[in-house]
């Protein structure tokens, strides 16, 4: 009888995932990675109910069904609690910060919108329009068939555009019974700043997967708010694309995490691969620079997949998801060419198809695997290529070719005077990163944590690597059954530690791309600190190393840090908080004011992108040229427009700005006599050197440049000689801008531009 009841216990223990040395209740198993863990995804027949946040989820002893005992409960409960208050705290500290940094409750309607800069401006404007429309079908109607952002064109703007997050957006303020208390604009910046919040609650459930410990993700909060500076810009760049995007990239890093767990059930996996295909959606729609940074996701699950940390079905499926995802943006982009002719969609169908014709790529000694694998990068790369460029041939696609330019000079293969890929190079924001940023990450005591987890945590990567190729039997699911590993590694972290490096390597490049960086930076070190791979080897070092001892230093350490970082920083948080500012632009205001009520309404403007932009927002008038770079034809159209900033003729300015339909053309002294860049890289200085001129000022010269027959244009027609008075005339002027009326001239001229002029 003894006999029956005990074979009856072991098998309740075996049905529901029980072992003898199970912890008893209300404690789970660490997430140690040393020792005899396996590498490796789910496998079949091997699916036992887990806890997402920790260890098993079957932590009491009893042959009970599984359940989460109480004090796991509470700790969830707190854990989420917390994950909500630290997501407030970074919407409330962004809101208050753009409000004092502007004073915007104060504000003018036409000083609010100048605020909105740049390309946001340019965004902002179509929520605004879309607001006006007498009904949502006429906005949508008037978004697809655009006549005023490019003049002599119609263009569909929701192809062209990242804007349906201003489409959803202002058809969601005119069905919610919110306009008497809640004005659009604060719908929108609301909206936003609520982005940011979600962006904190993924980071920290990032960090809570993967260390088990929601303090991991209340170290990453804290880190992520207090290092501002350099993880969003989101206070002074609302409407900017990576704002919106960018939270839902960190929910995608977040859903793959768990779904590169161990042990998830069936049920489990599904629900995450929805959540990777939704967040993937709604990152793509919602950036035009997505399939870049997709593509780069890309190759760290191509080389999680080369060393065997994924199942073939894990690899499969996550390229799937980035396919489908991408797919289904291309469809509501009334199949944006763009997207087909990416090059992350090919290299997925390079990879998948490669792939499945060498069935025996992991099978072999460790030289012939690591040969195999470098031979079957090079026909991966090769076919991605091939496949690219035909699929770019076929669509006609030359609208992204300014950013391989730009990535060519960025590589140091070939200088350039392309003066699109120049206009790139040239700004502060696509040069590499600055050192001064490790110095502020440095002082908030991020960096020395995060280097020191990253390289334990990549020499793990590269051992269990070399174990993986080494081990006899093939793919990950035919090794099922081999032996334990001195080291292993989890393929969810082994995934994020490609992602931080990967990422990482594009930060340094680019700083524009630190944002994508930084915050995962965040996880990660907190993740050093609260995991167990960091104090395991130091405590082993000083022969310290017990369960006791390391559960005290994983919850003693990262409280003494967010003591020390709230001692330090929180009385500077909320100094730089309450600061008052006051937005002060007359010059603009009153330029836009003159625009509004001295100007036809259908009449056309010339000028810069970044003030035109504003005009878009600010007036409705209609443009010649605007900041949204990816087509062809308008950067073309660009490049014509700057020529008044060049040495040209008064003749040929005329025809040019005539050949784009300008009534009005906007001269700003800030670029005409600009000093903010360096010598080179000043706009006029494009110009020269793309229109084969010697630069302005003293310096060296190209000996093929030639000097120019003409003076600069924007200098010589402020002096009202006669050749510009007969083809200009001043309508208005400050101390900053100068506006002309492009007379029509009265006899055609013999030489014509070629415009190209189309419907998109």
């Amino acid at each position: 009888m003894e006999l029956r009841k005990r074979l009856k216990r072991n098998k309740l223990k075996h049905k529901f995932g029980l072992s003898q040395d199970a912890p008893a209740e209300g404690s789970c198993s660490s997430n140690m990675m040393l020792g005899t863990a396996r590498s490796h995804g789910p496998q079949e027949g091997d699916r036992r109910n887990v806890s997402l946040f920790g260890g098993s989820g079957t932590c009491s002893g009893s042959g009970n069904p599984p359940r989460w005992p109480w004090g796991l409960r509470v700790s969830m409960a707190t854990g989420l609690l917390l994950a909500v208050l630290l997501a407030v705290t970074q919407a409330w500290c962004v809101n208050s910060l753009h409000e004092n940094l502007l004073w915007f409750s104060q504000l003018m309607e036409v000083e609010r919108e100048i605020s909105f800069r740049t390309e946001c401006g340019l965004y902002y404007s179509y929520y605004k329009q879309m607001l006006q429309a007498p009904s949502i079908q006429e906005g949508l109607s008037d978004l697809i068939h655009d006549n005023l952002t490019e003049s002599k064109r119609t263009i569909n703007l929701l192809q062209r555009m990242n804007i349906y997050q201003e489409v959803f957006l202002s058809v969601l303020y005119r069905l919610l019974p919110i306009q008497s208390y809640l004005e659009p604009v604060y719908f929108y910046i609301y909206t936003v700043f609520s982005l940011q919040a979600v962006y904190v609650i993924a980071l920290y459930l990032t960090a809570w997967l993967l260390s088990g410990s929601w303090l991991a993700g209340a170290l990453t909060g804290v880190w992520y708010i207090l290092n501002r500076v350099d993880t969003t810009r989101v206070e002074f760049t609302i409407s900017l694309r990576e704002n919106w995007s960018l939270p839902f990239l960190a929910l995608q890093v977040t859903a793959i995490t768990c779904y590169l767990r161990p042990q998830l059930t069936a049920l489990q996996q599904k629900v995450m691969v929805w959540l990777m295909y939704v967040t993937t959606f709604c990152f793509c729609l919602t950036w035009q620079f997505n399939q870049f940074i997709l593509l780069v996701q890309a190759l760290i699950i191509y080389t999680l997949d080369c060393i065997d940390f994924l199942t073939t079905t894990q690899v499969t499926t996550l390229y799937l998801v980035q396919v489908c995802g991408l797919l289904s943006v291309w469809l509501l982009q009334f199949c944006n060419p763009m997207i087909l002719g990416s090059l992350v969609l090919s290299f997925i169908v390079a990879a998948l198809f490669i792939r499945h014709c060498q069935s025996g790529l992991k099978t072999g000694s460790l030289m012939a695997r690591l040969g195999k694998l470098l031979l079957h990068t090079a026909m991966v790369l090769l076919l991605t290529f091939t496949i690219n460029y035909l699929a770019k041939k076929v669509l006609q696609l030359r609208s992204d070719e300014h950013i391989f330019k730009f990535i060519k000079s960025k590589l140091a293969l070939g200088q350039t005077r392309d003066f699109d890929a120049s206009l790139y190079l040239c700004e502060e924001a696509f040069g590499l990163l600055p050192l001064d940023t490790l110095e502020r990450l440095a002082g908030t005591l991020l960096l020395y944590p995060y280097i020191l987890t990253l390289l334990l945590l990549s020499g793990m990567l590269v051992v269990s690597a070399l174990q993986n190729l080494r081990a006899k039997g093939g793919s990950a699911e035919e090794r099922k059954g081999a032996e334990g590993r001195v080291v292993a590694l989890r393929p969810d972290v082994a995934y994020n530690v490609l992602h931080t490096l990967f990422y990482g390597l594009l930060a340094f490049s680019t700083m524009r791309m630190k944002y994508i960086w930084t915050g995962h930076m965040c996880a990660v070190a907190a993740y050093g600190v609260c995991g167990t791979e960091l104090w395991t080897p130091l405590l082993t070092t000083v022969r310290c190393n017990s369960k006791v001892l390391l559960r005290l230093v994983r919850y003693a350490v990262p409280l003494a840090m967010i003591a020390c970082l709230y001692y330090k920083f929180w009385p500077k948080l909320m100094e730089e908080v309450s600061e008052l500012r006051e937005f002060y632009d007359p010059d603009t205001v009153e330029l836009m004011t003159w625009i509004s009520t001295k100007t036809p309404k259908g009449a056309v403007f010339a000028g810069s992108m970044q003030l035109l932009a504003g005009v878009k927002l600010c007036t409705g008038r209609v443009l010649t040229n605007h900041p949204h770079y990816e087509d062809k034809d308008l950067r073309e159209r660009t490049r014509q427009v700057y020529q008044v900033y060049a040495r040209q003729s008064p003749e040929d300015v005329h025809e040019i700005l005539r050949a784009v339909g300008a009534d009005y053309v906007v001269l700003e002294n800030s670029i005409c006599y600009e000093r903010r860049h360096r010598r080179g890289c000043r706009l006029r200085d494009l110009l020269d050197l793309a229109n084969g001129h010697i630069m302005d000022g003293p310096g060296e010269n190209d000996p093929d440049l030639v000097p120019a027959s003409h003076p600069r244009f924007c200098e010589a027609i402020k002096t009202d000689p006669a050749d510009y008075t007969a083809l200009f005339t001043r309508t208005f002027q400050n101390k900053t801008f100068h506006v002309y009326r492009v007379k029509k001239k009265r006899k055609k001229s013999a030489k014509t531009l070629s415009e190209p002029s189309a419907t998109q």
